[in-house]
């Protein structure tokens, strides 16, 4: 069941989404070659704590054990922080980060270069994060959730990467996971209508290689089945008869321009 949004909910959505943005903001000065990804946990949990009654979304959902998602390279989404697992230069991290504020949730992600990144890989960050951008702009009232992903898929395999298509965005707000499903594929003028007061996350996850995914044994990372690299970007989004309103505010650092320089 779909529960659009009121107004006032919507803006209790975007200060939860503010504080995301926000911390999503400050991770890009702690991503660097040597840090764990459970140092970066530990980062992100201790910021979204400095808000008064914002809480970490993820954290228990599902029996998920951290704050934060860290994905590195051919993992798509969804893995766990390690003391074990260390940053090294040319990596790239996807940071998957919810806050639970006022009983509301927002949810958005953001691939980040580790140091040096090769300009292919950068070129991955930068088409992945575009593709969040097509797909946002098609987040309108009378339009379908068909229109957000074929303007995704047509950006992605129209420059030779391919879409995930077992994972999707979803409905938020009430729930960290809500209806309508939001696919990262498909044909304009299909799906759902869109009506003001929907929220959902738009979130295209983007394989170099083929887009066949697997889940390794810990239940719970998943990995492109070619060890192909990948990238995965992510807002909140609400429909409005203004146009479509991220509530996740962007890092100031575009993340695609993130790093020193080119490896």
């Amino acid at each position: 069941m779909i529960h659009l949004k009121s107004a006032a909910e919507i803006d209790v959505i975007a200060r939860a989404g503010a504080i995301v943005g926000q911390v999503l903001e400050r991770m890009v000065d702690e991503v660097a070659p040597g840090v764990s990804t459970a140092a970066l946990d530990r980062a992100a949990e201790d910021m979204i704590r400095e808000h008064p009654g914002a809480e970490p979304a993820f954290k228990g959902l599902y029996g998920f054990p951290a704050s934060l998602c860290t994905s590195i390279n051919e993992e798509v989404v969804h893995g766990i922080p390690s003391e074990h697992r260390v940053l090294e230069s040319g990596d790239i991290v996807s940071l998957d980060l919810g806050v639970r504020l006022e009983g509301y949730y927002a949810d958005s992600a953001v691939t980040l270069p580790v140091d040096h990144i090769e300009p292919e890989t950068r070129r991955l960050l930068t088409i992945t994060e575009t593709a969040l951008q097509v797909g946002i702009a098609e987040a309108r009232p009378g339009g379908h959730l068909g229109d957000i992903g074929e303007a995704i898929q047509s950006l992605v395999e129209g420059d030779g990467y391919s879409v995930v298509r077992e994972l999707v965005g979803h409905g938020v707000g009430h729930a960290a996971h809500e209806d309508p499903q939001v696919p990262n594929y498909g044909h304009a003028g299909h799906g759902r209508r869109m009506r003001e007061g929907l929220v959902i996350a738009i979130e295209p996850m983007v394989n170099v290689g083929g887009r066949s995914i697997r889940t390794l044994s810990d239940g719970w990372t998943v990995v492109t089945a070619d060890g192909s690299l990948s990238a995965h970007f992510e807002h909140t989004v609400a429909v409005t008869a203004e146009g479509p309103r991220i509530l996740t505010a962007p890092p100031v650092r575009s993340a695609a321009q993130g790093g020193d320089q080119v490896g």
